[in-house]
């Protein structure tokens, strides 16, 4: 069985790291190359030492070594993991270099650069040009549960806030059980705030406490409301109300609602049940989730209740993994005609 040959962008970043670890077992993409610029030629293990067994001899790349790969593989794949600002024209440039060629790869972001449908609404929320403004209409953003078919050539997987709010919310509204004023409250590991450490995020810092951030004004709220009219039709409003938890991985979200019409608990989940029937990777369960039962694997599990009048939805994922490296791959494994879970059915780590 061919494999094909995959580049991931990002270097020495977690997510990166998290891309790596996931290819290692990924029945049909080999990797070809890891770009970093910061660190060419040194090898990926002096980064990320818990994947020497698996790359005990795979060094860095610079751009202009991946750029020469791509003039010679004709339909590699390329997951992007650089930062928000950064992603948007690496990959114009790497795509025109392989369109040059007569290549076509297939690309997965996983920054924000292209979840926005326009430049204009990107530069409203991050204050910067957009990189390639060009390249808007070639990428498709959504979770990959809530989107039945995708008709770009490349994907833009939504950040690990949004994923997991939207596993709870989207059902909600497009089902039409509630009104379309949603009010979040979810705790992130220490790993969302990426590799360098700052006051505030460095996980000294967080271990032992618990506070909120940018509460009512996170920039990931837009994304979310996009991300959800999108998929549903419905231009709801959320109050997002970000935490910073004192562990390294996962997001817990809790979605509340008012209810349009009566609903018990056991009716509720039964609708999230039957929403998400086809979607291997949302567990829906009686039990409140715990982050230990998802995390270091791209599974998500929900739980709700509900008074009769409002209803409570509990979401947990893996912020490296469900929402980014392994949602990522989720939409690689679509794009090139692979099972969406090839790769991706292993199980949380469970006493992390």
């Amino acid at each position: 069985m061919s494999r094909v040959p995959t580049i991931v962008l990002g270097g020495t970043g977690y997510v990166a790291g998290e891309l790596l670890r996931l290819i290692a077992a990924h029945p049909r993409l080999q990797l070809a190359g890891v770009m970093s610029d910061g660190s060419p030629g040194e090898p990926v293990a002096t980064a990320f030492p818990h994947l020497a067994a698996v790359y005990p001899e795979t060094r860095f790349h610079s751009q202009q070594q991946i750029e020469a790969l791509l003039q010679r593989e004709r339909t590699p794949a390329i997951l992007a993991a650089a930062p928000h600002g950064v992603s948007a024209a690496l990959i114009d440039r790497l795509l025109t270099v392989a369109e040059r060629s007569g290549h076509t790869p297939r690309v997965v972001d996983i920054s924000a650069d292209f979840r926005y449908p326009s430049a204009a609404a990107y530069e409203a929320v991050y204050r910067h040009p957009h990189g390639a403004p060009g390249r808007i209409a070639q990428f498709t953003c959504a979770v990959p549960e809530h989107l039945g078919e995708i008709r770009t050539p490349h994907a833009a997987h939504p950040g690990c806030f949004a994923t997991t709010i939207l596993l709870a919310a989207v059902p909600l509204l497009a089902l039409d059980l509630v009104e379309p004023q949603l009010f979040v409250s979810a705790v992130t590991g220490s790993t969302g705030s990426g590799r360098k450490p700052t006051e505030g995020t460095h996980h000294p810092l967080r271990h032992g406490d618990l506070y909120a951030y940018q509460a009512l004004a996170h920039r990931h709220a837009p994304e979310i409301t996009a991300c959800a009219h999108a998929a549903t039709g419905v231009a709801a409003h959320f109050a997002f109300v970000p935490h910073s938890g004192p562990f390294a991985r996962g997001i817990h979200a809790t979605v509340q609602a008012v209810l349009k019409r009566p609903l018990d608990s056991g009716q509720l989940l039964s609708r999230l049940r039957d929403f998400y029937a086809a979607s291997p990777f949302v567990q829906v369960g009686a039990a409140l989730p715990r982050l230990k039962d998802v995390v270091a694997s791209n599974y998500a599990r929900l739980g709700a209740v509900s008074d009769g009048r409002t209803v409570a939805v509990m979401s947990v994922a893996d912020n490296l993994n469900k929402g980014a490296a392994g949602g990522a791959l989720q939409w690689m494994n679509r794009l090139l005609g692979f099972p969406e879970s090839t790769g991706l059915t292993a199980s949380a780590a469970g006493w992390t």
